[in-house]
């Protein structure tokens, strides 16, 4: 006769990847879809974890729309809740046309149309960088620390 398996607790993962149509419409689904999984892993709407996200994944969805567009190419967002922080990735597929780096954004003049997408990225994140992808394309990775992360993390749901 065997033993009774071990009680296991499920194995929860915080994570969120979703592929989005590299349109406006699809960058605008990628911020609320993304706005939407942080309430629910326990960062309410309106919160300032909330908003910063909310600016940094609408910047880098229209950069990878507007900049990273290959015809017929999607992008992908990516959310994790590695412990004490947020991680924001998007990913697109162009590679011809990389983002400056961390420290290296230049500002942008007042009458400009663009070219404050990552300043703004750079003034509301803790940490940020652009990595290259094996596979033709780019990802540019966004950190928001959480300092409330253990309040957050008792109250997921196992």
């Amino acid at each position: 006769m065997t033993a009774p398996p071990a009680a296991q607790r499920p194995v929860t993962v915080h994570a969120f990847t979703q592929r989005f149509s590299s349109t406006p419409l699809g960058a605008r689904l990628a911020r609320h879809l993304a706005l939407a999984q942080l309430h629910t892993w326990g960062i309410p709407h309106g919160s300032e974890e909330s908003e910063r996200a909310a600016v940094v994944v609408a910047e880098l969805a229209a950069n990878a729309v507007t900049h990273g567009r290959v015809p017929g190419r999607d992008f992908e967002l990516r959310l994790s809740l590695p412990t004490g922080s947020l991680r924001i990735e998007v990913t697109d597929t162009r590679v011809e046309r990389l983002p400056p780096g961390p420290g290296d954004v230049g500002a942008a003049r007042p009458l400009d149309e663009c070219g404050r997408g990552l300043t703004l990225v750079e003034a509301v994140v803790d940490r940020w960088e652009v990595r290259h992808r094996s596979v033709p394309g780019k990802t540019v990775l966004a950190e928001i620390d959480l300092p409330r992360w253990l309040s957050i993390v008792k109250r997921l749901p196992r």
